[in-house]
């Protein structure tokens, strides 16, 4: 029975290491937006801090445990090389650094190494895998839970523009294997916030099928505003020449009737004191 669940937990490392590492090339979709906007504005680098500094714990975890780690240190030693690089770019494009830089120095540099420092000094050598694993499930929980302020915006603004649907999937179907994978092994360290990561992986896939629709009929309704002054300015160049010609017309038919018209004569107004004087009876001079 032990070898068959250890053939099985090999199983769901494996699909678990293969899923996790396209897990961790989901983001690529959006740092190419980055690099077409040349601005890391709107995105957030706290998911990507958390994951790296869970892969530094995972794989300090699998060291101070040395059985059957393999496959952890083979998948987290890739994660941190991509949260790595992943953080360098945003960097490259972050408007403003120093947030960034202060969550690296604070979690990376000094949690980071408080842990080891304070396990090695501390904690006896038969509990330090036991404290490590117990840390690495805080912050794996940690990671699950860092999109969390994506999934706010979402809701929001109702657009999944942050959100790739491919994050959310692999982090679903990652989220099943690990957790296979630690129950097999009895590792409930492993197991136990992969609950936690399936449970916010099915949320965002839900959050997007809601909204994906929601931003691009909002975005045909900004197109359609702004193209409704083209079309006033299009109508009102037509109109114009249609008006142009109306009035060309109206001074065409005017000067037709003006010239049909007959020449009005001044004299009526002298013939008529004419025959006024003619028909008036004056008095004849008296002769005397």
């Amino acid at each position: 029975m032990a070898v068959f669940s250890g053939d099985w937990a090999l199983a769901f490392g494996i699909l678990g290491n293969i899923i996790s590492f396209m897990f961790y090339l989901s983001p690529l979709p959006t740092f190419y937006q980055i690099h077409k906007k040349k601005s890391s504005e709107g995105f957030q680098s706290v998911p990507y801090v958390v994951a790296l500094f869970s892969s530094m714990s995972w794989m300090y975890y699998a060291f101070l445990k040395s059985d059957n780690t393999t496959l952890l240190i083979t998948i987290n030693s890739v994660g941190c090389f991509i949260e790595t690089a992943y953080i360098c770019f945003y960097l490259f494009y972050a408007p403003k650094k120093i947030q960034t830089i202060k969550l690296i120095v604070l979690l990376l540099v000094c949690g980071f190494g408080l842990v080891v420092l304070a396990n090695q000094l501390v904690v006896k050598a038969s509990k330090r895998a036991q404290v490590v694993g117990w840390i690495c499930l805080v912050f794996s929980l940690c990671v699950f839970v860092a999109p969390l302020g994506i999934v706010r915006q979402v809701i929001r603004t109702k657009s999944v523009e942050y959100m790739p649907f491919l994050l959310s999937f692999f982090l679903t179907i990652s989220a099943v294997m690990w957790f296979f994978y630690g129950l097999l092994l009895k590792d409930y360290n492993i197991a136990i916030p992969n609950v936690l990561g399936f449970i916010l992986g099915v949320l965002q896939m839900v959050l997007y099928v809601k909204y994906k629709n929601a931003g691009s009929t909002a975005m045909n309704d900004e197109q359609k505003l702004h193209e409704i002054p083209k079309k006033i300015i299009i109508l009102e160049e037509q109109k114009i020449p249609e008006l142009t010609e109306q009035i060309i017309d109206i001074v065409k038919i005017s000067a037709l009737l003006n010239s049909e018209k007959t020449p009005v004569v001044s004299h009526p107004i002298s013939d008529g004191i004419e025959e006024a004087h003619e028909h008036q009876n004056f008095p004849k001079e008296i002769e005397v």
